[in-house]
């Protein structure tokens, strides 16, 4: 019980540092007066980020309160922890791929924190954690669900604003349908893979944790 109340508490924290990255970053977004800062709750990142937080907070009760983690929590984790985690990688390559072609890219220390500190603590959280249940395969496909909606309601939304929250989602920075469909594939296809690990994770046995069983 000593250990959960050590999680207990580091997901609290966790809430907390996500939480005040999130404020950082949308009063960043609000100081450069364009329409990506006016449009912060557009990105799934900061959705998803949003959602942390509270399946976050919820698992510190949970964590501080009850020796292992209920079905439908670790379920719900499973799913939010596929979108950060990918997001997260996303968001690198996009830089990445903006310094190959001599685009600036301005990365302030919450963006680092949503995209690349969170995300790998809560990797290994989710492999550390005791009294954690595992999850089932349909996981992966469910997990598809949250973005497949956001890129559709972008698409709509997009042309009315004007703007994109991710450059291969705008048609005037791509090719055309080809690289669209190409990169939209592949974005879906990480996240299969990263819900893909993070059920392998979920279901290996580990001393005093409980097996997958849904």
């Amino acid at each position: 019980m000593r250990a959960r109340t050590i999680f207990g508490v580091l997901r609290l924290t966790a809430a907390g540092v996500c939480l005040t990255a999130l404020v950082h970053r949308l009063f960043w977004g609000l100081s450069s007066h364009t329409t990506a800062g006016d449009n912060f709750f557009a990105y799934l990142t900061v959705q998803s980020n949003c959602t942390l937080v509270v399946v976050l907070i919820i698992g510190a009760v949970l964590a501080l309160s009850r020796p292992t983690d209920p079905r439908w929590f670790s379920v719900a984790l499973a799913l939010v922890l596929t979108w950060t985690i990918t997001a997260g990688i996303a968001f690198a390559l996009i830089v990445w791929q903006a310094g190959i072609r001599g685009i600036r890219v301005d990365v302030p220390w919450s963006d680092q924190v949503l995209h690349f500190f969170l995300p790998t603590c809560t990797a290994l959280a989710w492999i550390l954690t005791p009294g954690h249940r595992g999850v089932s395969w349909w996981i992966v496909p469910t997990s598809l669900a949250f973005p497949l909606a956001w890129g559709g309601v972008t698409l709509w939304r997009g042309p009315f604003v004007g703007w994109y929250p991710y450059y291969f989602l705008d048609p005037r920075q791509v090719s055309g349908p080809a690289e669209f469909l190409i990169t939209c594939a592949a974005a879906l296809a990480m996240f299969a893979l990263i819900a893909t690990l993070i059920v392998l994770a979920s279901r290996m046995h580990r001393p005093g944790h409980p097996r997958a069983a849904i």
